[in-house]
């Protein structure tokens, strides 16, 4: 099995997501006592929030670049971001290495796409929801991605950043979401990707009308994949 190089904190609840998820996939399809090989570099996230907030996403680059560096240097063969927001710097980071980064954001559309979903809505932090980078690279590959409204896009972002990234799961928060999907539908959305890895910590398939695709589960199959 190739080393799955991971870049992770960010925030380590979905990180830990992100560790079990590759162990599991790979127990399933070689059975026994077998897990992943990966090396995981784990950043202060309180450090690249901040970042975030700031608009410095060069200064956040150089971070993640770093990080990449130190992956490959212990041995990763593949790479992953283990956030779909910082795919912002994907590129910044791909050029710092000579392994392949595994891109969240085309797994997903595969994913999408496979489940023969071309209207889909999108969830995630402000940043993936209201910026190019994300939606651009999805609609690349043929879809067409609804976000919420304005109301919408502040209540799904504020639970990530108050709630889910320390490791709050409220039940309100969770109607609060189902309500977000609701209009979504309604506005044609034929699936919903949790384009936020703590989304999943929320809701799933069973808070949604529509297919949901969970980006967490499809970047790790997706690495477990390219790894065997």
């Amino acid at each position: 099995m190739k080393t799955i190089g991971l870049l992770g904190g960010m925030s380590w609840e979905s990180t830990a997501t992100y560790y079990r998820l590759l162990n599991e996939l790979t127990r399933e399809r070689l059975g026994g006592l077998h897990s992943a090989t990966c090396v995981l570099y784990s950043v202060d996230f309180a450090e690249v929030e901040r970042l975030q907030a700031a608009g410095e996403w060069e200064a956040a680059g150089r971070l993640l670049a770093d990080a990449a560096r130190a992956v490959e240097a212990a041995g990763a063969e593949l790479l992953l971001i283990c956030t779909n927001t910082m795919h912002k710097v994907a590129d910044q980071v791909a050029g710092a290495v000579s392994v392949p980064l595994l891109h969240l954001a085309d797994a997903t559309a595969g994913a999408v796409l496979a489940a023969g979903v071309t209207r889909v809505g999108l969830l995630g932090t402000a940043f993936t929801m209201e910026q190019d980078f994300y939606r651009d690279r999805l609609a690349s590959h043929g879809l067409d991605v609804l976000v919420p409204d304005a109301p919408g896009r502040a209540l799904v972002h504020r639970v990530i950043y108050e709630e889910l990234c320390v490791g709050v799961v409220r039940e309100e928060s969770r109607a609060a979401y189902r309500g977000v999907i609701a209009d979504l539908v309604a506005a044609g959305a034929e699936g919903v990707i949790l384009g936020c890895t703590e989304i999943e910590l929320l809701v799933g398939a069973d808070d949604s009308p529509v297919p949901v695709f969970p980006t967490t589960r499809i970047h790790a199959e997706a690495a477990v994949t390219a790894a065997l």
